[in-house]
């Protein structure tokens, strides 16, 4: 190869050499096309897929007849659309009804799932649904509904079914452009409807004779946990171990956020990792002990077999969520690599777990939990591997390996997570790093054992011991949080960057870590232009809500807000995505909007501005058209005035939360509701998106 070739093949040339590695890069690639997916503004249709499969199709052939260096190329492409494709056929698979109205009566279901919501109060999740007068294909597959009014008269368990008098609507929308979509992840949960009863709920049928086992195993070991440790101690360790969190306060989970310590309750990577780590090891120098056994059996992989087994269990017990599945699939891929002979923790070793989520639960990708654990693995694999070779093996005495591991991992963990964390949760916890290293011990040392201990002797009644020792680490973890939590400037605000600035810094950094040779330096220039994009990052100066109710205005202390009450959902999102740390009230007082609660008037930009909201809203447009600029209408206007700008609640409705921007020009507005996706259902009318447009150009 020379002359002008040389230049142009060079870098098909660095892939050929590199092929020994390039397997890590397939769950890259697969990822880049899971998220080409998701971020298209419309459903692809069959057309598209076809074409998808086709392509494939060509690629593989290029892969096997066509030139050696053309290989490389050919199967990155492929993983890319296969990563599309896997997407499309997952949606295709869960696709349930959704409530397309608000509902109000009678709410008939299963219990799958108890948990509680935000205001503290209980919630189930329903399955095998029915509503009054509603077809049964046309009946959400699951429905979610918080119990207002308690369940005074009523143990509600897993596999009872019950009817309630509730409210349904479909799961909201982001509450602002580019916000999380919990529609989105209802979807790929089949939950078709969220609402909520302020009766209490009757049990009409007790829970069949085998169904629902897990779930009531879980029920049942949970309150057995709960009766035994008393307090909110006995919620954590239930929550920590079984993942049923329906006794932990609103108070607790907020101390455990505001300390970087929420991630001990989600039953992910460290948990799974604890409790198949501690079977793993009891059992192999266990049998060891035993010499007749140890000479004649290889211990290490009947170890591996029993700790892949009690994993397989404690996923089903768990609840089998995306965070629980992802640890499973890393610890089975590590404990069959040991039955293989293989290193059981290595990079190929996540890359298979990665692929293996990504074609079966590709919606995982845009989840917190996948993000962090994925780069924590990554980077704690990498850390270890290089130190491995220097600092471990000649500067480190053994006494001290214990401390030194857990000081690294948990600072190569906190660095790798947090640009992570700030991005999705809006905030960093200044002490965090303190508050892990008091506690995660715990978890290995007493919670996890506690639990297997517990387990084992709980037949002959001899489970003291280990309920103590759950006990014993969940109260320390708890009042660590409460401490942590209680510090001044425990929690920084994080403002919400762009989108494309966690996609460019991942990808940074997977080239720094994952590619080899002096290359690897580039990964320094998607990581910092990630960087630069967060700092330059611009919030929305306007935020309508998709019902009108409540307007956020940005200004010298912050958003203020039109309301002290009301769409408090929607105000603790606007102002966390800010940043901002201060309650609705505190936002509500902040100076920018001035007269009665139903009127508001404030600035945009040049332009003046009124909220119209409550009784006889509608009836006062035309004099508050009169005196300005822009008038938003809590209700739908029945003729608007010549010369005035109106959004009112028809418009809303097609385009859910409204961000404006003041311009030279006039406003830009922008739809929060704008993709038509299966989670979104249609979006704006055409004649909607022009008169957006014609509105900005007013």
């Amino acid at each position: 190869m020379h002359g002008w070739l040389a230049p142009l093949l060079a870098p098909l040339v660095a892939l050929q050499e590199a092929r020994g590695r390039l397997f890590l890069w397939v769950p890259v690639l697969l990822a880049l096309g899971v998220g080409t997916w998701f971020a298209l503004p419309w459903e692809p249709g069959l057309g598209l897929y076809g074409a998808v499969v086709g392509l494939i199709g060509a690629l593989v052939l290029v892969r096997l007849f066509g030139p050696e260096l053309s290989a490389p190329p050919a199967v990155a492409a492929a993983c890319i659309l296969l990563g599309f494709l896997a997407a499309g056929v997952r949606a295709h698979l869960v696709a349930a009804p959704v409530l397309d109205f608000r509902y109000y009566g009678p709410i008939e279901g299963r219990i799958v799932e108890i948990d509680r919501s935000q205001g503290d109060d209980l919630r189930l999740t329903l399955d095998r649904v029915v509503l009054e007068r509603m077809d049964p294909d046309e009946t959400p597959a699951r429905v979610r509904v918080s119990l207002h009014g308690g369940t005074p008269d009523l143990a509600v368990e897993p596999g009872l079914t019950v009817g309630l008098t509730g409210h349904l609507t479909a799961p909201p929308g982001p509450s602002e452009p580019g916000g999380f979509d919990f529609r989105r992840a209802a979807f790929f949960d089949r939950l078709g409807a969220v609402g909520y009863a302020t009766a209490p709920a009757l049990a009409l049928a007790p829970a069949e004779p085998g169904a629902q086992r897990i779930n009531r195993l879980r029920a049942d070991l949970s309150a057995a946990v709960m009766a035994r440790i008393p307090g909110q101690a006995g919620a954590f360790a239930s929550g920590a171990v079984t993942g049923d969190r329906s006794g932990i306060s609103q108070a607790t989970v907020q101390d455990l956020r505001n300390s970087n310590l929420s991630h001990l309750l989600a039953i992910s990577g460290m948990n799974m990792a604890f409790i198949t780590g501690f079977v793993f090891a009891a059992l192999r120098y266990g049998l060891a002990l035993v010499p007749p056994l140890a000479l004649r059996v290889n211990t290490k992989k009947v170890a591996a077999v029993v700790a892949l087994a009690v994993a397989g269990f404690y996923l089903a017990l768990s609840g089998s969520n995306v965070a629980t599945e992802r640890a499973f699939v890393m610890v089975a891929v590590m404990l069959v690599a040991v039955l293989a002979d293989r290193r059981a923790l290595s990079l190929r070793t996540v890359a298979i777990a990665g692929v293996l989520l990504l074609l079966l639960q590709p919606e995982s990708l845009l989840s917190p939990g996948f993000q962090m654990s994925f780069a924590a693995t990554i980077a704690l694999i990498a850390a270890f591997a290089a130190l491995d070779r220097g600092i471990l093996r000649e500067r480190v005495p053994r006494w001290a390996m214990p401390l030194f591991t857990l000081v690294l991992s948990s600072v190569v963990a906190g660095l790798v997570t947090a640009p992570f964390g700030a991005a999705h949760f809006n905030r960093f916890t200044d002490y965090g790093l303190m508050a892990n290293l008091m506690t995660v011990p715990a978890m290995g040392m007493f919670i996890m054992p506690g639990s297997v201990i517990a387990a084992l002797l709980w037949p002959i009644g001899l489970e003291g011991v280990g309920l103590w020792m759950m006990g014993f680490g969940s109260q320390w973890i708890l009042a660590v949080a409460a401490w942590v939590a209680g510090l001044n400037g425990s929690v920084t605000g994080i403002p919400a960057p762009d989108w494309q600035v966690l996609p460019l810094m991942t990808l940074g950094a997977l080239w720094a870590l994952l590619w080899q040779g002096r290359a690897r330096a580039l990964g320094a220039a998607p990581l910092v232009l990630g960087l630069v994009l967060w700092g330059l990052s611009v919030r929305p100066p306007v935020l309508v809500s998709g019902d009108g109710i409540l307007v956020g205005m940005m200004g010298p202390q912050g958003r203020a807000l039109s309301a002290p009450k009301g769409a408090r959902f929607v105000a603790s999102s606007w102002l966390q995505d800010d940043g901002d740390l201060i309650d609705q009230e505190g936002a509500a007082a902040r100076p920018g909007f001035a007269g009665p609660p139903g009127e508001r008037r404030f600035r945009l930009g040049a332009l003046s501005a009124v909220q119209l909201k409550g009784k006889g809203a509608a009836d006062r447009l035309a004099a508050a058209c009169a005196s300005a600029d822009v008038v938003i209408l809590a209700a739908r206007a029945p003729q608007t005035p010549p010369g005035c700008t109106v959004i009112d609640a028809d418009m809303l409705r097609g385009t859910g939360t409204l961000a404006i921007w003041p311009t030279a020009d006039g406003l830009r507005l922008v739809a929060t509701d704008a993709a038509r996706r299966f989670w979104t259902g249609p979006g704006p009318k055409p004649e909607l998106t022009d008169r957006l447009a014609a509105l900005g150009r007013q």
